[in-house]
């Protein structure tokens, strides 16, 4: 499967996946990033530290997926709550919560390293961002570090966020006013003074937009977006893979050029970018939701196409990708289009969607079995939703070729029971949970885990995930 894409894109669609689910504008990285080159610039900084504040500040929110669940659990809403913490206004309840996000800070700098050295960025801006919460005078997450031991890339590219982010909340002089009693305590008092200098002329020049980024750097898989996106929801884990993989198979039945298959493919990959801007507590609810719950889901695809539309590789993908929940009979969304206006590329994505979701488990309902979703989906087609074709074709497609619907064996990296026990932790079962599936001891659970995390170099579930998704070990 040809899914390779630009780093720029990648890097650019990671970005967006950050701040919808840091419950931020879809340029917000893309502003901080502008005004951390700025900042090194000022600051007599040479090219490749100019480059690494740029990568840092737009992967900065790329393990915010990872701890999205952790932080509903927290605050209530993972998206809101972590709108008011950037914003500074937490309610006390909040700003208590907030002493409990060690393990959260943990598992988004792992994840977030982990991707910089996926996409070998380098050294500078992995440790960026594996120490992007650690403060000046000691008091950050998740190692507590002092200076001068945070990388200096942290301080321009945390300043830089703190002025966008706070400018646009409270105005500049109260961002100026907060910023300067953070020196010497979040940041160094020096470089806070040369920002102040400068702060008003560059959030006016932010005003004239950068544009649509040409593609640049070598090519890497798309894959590693679909991965972080799914890490939003613990249920998920390897989602976008398989529909990438369900829908190509779907669509060469059919008979489509190679082409529109990789099309097809890059389209699942990025489908639930949109997703990050939604609450879990709302993805988990069980049942009918309110119409206000319901509204932002509608607006998923909504925010997939809005995002990729700003990302000159990622276009034609995310056109097709925001058709990912359209019905023939208009009863779909974002667009409720119908009938002719739905190509065949639309009908086999949003059916291979369809597909996947009735196969797979969620936390209000078991998974249903091949006869079950074959009848449900062959049900709706019947009632005019789905093209009678495309339901074969995908039915088919998951019959005929089972590595979209069953996770492939590990690949000698770890043993069986190993990639048992990691397949069932990457879906958010406990280590009880686990125990109690395969007929083992919590403990031997534990020691199985223990095994995972190190021969993956891995400290939290999350990155295993991540890491074992990309080396096709589940």
């Amino acid at each position: 499967m040809n899914d390779a894409v630009a780093l720029e894109d990648v890097m650019l669609a990671l970005a967006m996946v950050g701040d919808l689910s840091m419950g931020q504008p879809i340029d917000q990285s893309r502003r901080t990033a502008r005004l951390a080159q700025w900042l090194v610039q000022a600051g007599g900084g040479d090219q490749a530290q100019i480059d690494a504040a740029r990568q840092v500040a737009l992967l900065r929110w790329s393990g915010c997926t990872a701890n999205a669940d952790g932080f509903m659990h927290l605050l209530g809403d993972d998206v809101g709550g972590r709108r008011a913490m950037l914003a500074q206004t937490l309610d006390a309840a909040g700003q208590r919560a907030m002493l409990r996000t060690t393990p959260l800070a943990q598992v988004h700098c792992e994840i977030a390293g982990d991707i910089a050295r996926t996409l070998a960025l380098g050294v500078e801006v992995e440790r960026g961002l594996r120490h992007i919460f650690e403060c000046f005078d000691g008091s950050g997450r998740p190692l507590g570090l002092r200076h001068p031991d945070i990388p200096q890339v942290v301080y321009h590219v945390v300043l830089a966020g703190d002025l966008e982010i706070l400018s646009r909340a409270h105005g500049l002089d109260a961002a100026l006013e907060w910023i300067g009693a953070q020196g010497d305590r979040r940041y160094p008092a020096e470089l806070v003074d040369l920002l102040s200098g400068h702060a008003a002329d560059w959030l006016q020049a932010l005003r004239t937009p950068e544009g649509v980024q040409p593609a640049s750097g070598p090519e890497v898989s798309l894959t590693l977006v679909g991965d972080v996106i799914d890490l939003k929801l613990p249920w998920l884990a390897g989602y976008s893979r398989q529909a990438a993989s369900l829908v190509r198979d779907a669509a060469r039945l059919w008979g489509l050029p190679e082409d529109r298959l990789d099309m097809l493919a890059k389209a699942a990959l990025i489908h639930g970018l949109g997703r990050a801007a939604v609450p879990n507590r709302i993805w988990s609810t069980p049942g009918p939701l309110l119409d206000g719950d319901l509204e932002a889901v509608r607006l998923v695809p909504y925010w997939t196409h809005r995002a990729c539309s700003q990302i000159g590789g990622l276009n034609q993908a995310g056109q097709l990708a925001a058709h990912a929940y359209e019905r023939l009979d208009g009863s779909g969304y974002f667009r409720s289009l119908s009938g002719d206006s739905l190509q065949i590329e639309h009908r086999l994505l949003s059916t291979a969607l369809a597909w996947l979701a009735l196969r797979g488990e969620r936390p209000w309902r078991a998974a249903f079995s091949d006869e079950q979703a074959s009848r449900v989906l062959l049900d709706e087609a019947e009632q005019g939703r789905f093209d009678p074709r495309a339901c074969q074709a995908v039915i088919s497609a998951a019959h005929g070729e089972q590595a979209p619907l069953v996770s492939k064996p590990g690949n000698g990296l770890l043993s069986e029971r190993e990639t048992q026990i990691l397949q069932r932790i990457s879906s958010g079962a406990s280590n009880k949970e686990v125990a109690r599936d395969l007929g083992i001891s919590p403990s031997t659970v534990r020691t199985h885990v223990e095994s995972v995390f190190r021969k993956l170099q891995c400290s939290t579930r999350a990155a295993a995930t991540l890491k074992a998704l990309t080396l096709g070990v589940i």
